[in-house]
């Protein structure tokens, strides 16, 4: 089962890549066209539309899984073991209510533009807002099991505090520095760091 989440996160980031090479081929060539050859692609905007909003509602479902949505832990950092608890659950079951929300619209708006056609593309409008119901799908799954693991009490400290308040985030992970979405700094004054020269009679 563990192999098939994978599988499917790494989907995403294959999508998000193409959706990102796809956008830069088709705005970089139009715009060359258009001033070195006073020609154009004719879908270039509407393709790189549909690529920009689904690269974005991937990148929010990859941010919600690692943990890569800036926010602020000042308060919940300091907070005891249960009342992180408390203000975990709060927090997942308001994400739950939205993700519902968010669902429930954009497969609404897929039904009714779904035989609406695009204007240069002929794809079907549906397409712009199923990537709504992709990313409520896939963003209820994970708060489904982050609420599990709370209400179980299978998290630890660290995990319950769910943002990250650098956007150096990936970094940290990547070098196993995972203190609950956040980075750890060490201290830089230079005055702990370096010791002060004595003053001497010659010196005043």
């Amino acid at each position: 089962m563990r192999q098939l989440v994978e599988a499917y996160f790494t989907l995403i980031k294959i999508l998000m890549a193409l959706c990102m090479a796809g956008m830069v081929v088709l705005v970089f060539g139009n715009v060359v066209l258009r001033y070195a050859f006073n020609s154009g692609i004719t879908v270039s905007e509407e393709m790189s539309r549909l690529f920009f909003v689904w690269m974005c509602f991937l990148g929010a479902i990859l941010g919600l899984r690692e943990r890569a949505h800036l926010g602020v832990d000042t308060l919940v950092a300091r907070l005891p073991r249960s009342g992180k608890m408390v203000c975990a659950v709060l927090s997942c079951g308001l994400m739950l209510w939205v993700t519902w929300l968010v669902l429930q619209g954009s497969w609404t708006q897929t039904l009714i533009n779904w035989s609406a056609q695009a204007p240069a593309t002929g794809l079907s409008m549906g397409l712009l807002y199923g990537i709504g119901v992709v990313f409520g799908l896939s963003t209820g799954a994970i708060l489904l099991h982050e609420m599990y693991l709370l209400l179980t009490g299978k998290i630890s400290d660290d995990d319950l505090v769910m943002v990250s308040e650098s956007e150096d985030l990936p970094e940290a992970t990547a070098q196993g520095a995972h203190t609950g979405g956040h980075r750890t700094h060490q201290s830089t004054n230079r005055a702990e760091a370096l010791p002060l020269p004595s003053r001497t009679a010659s010196s005043r």
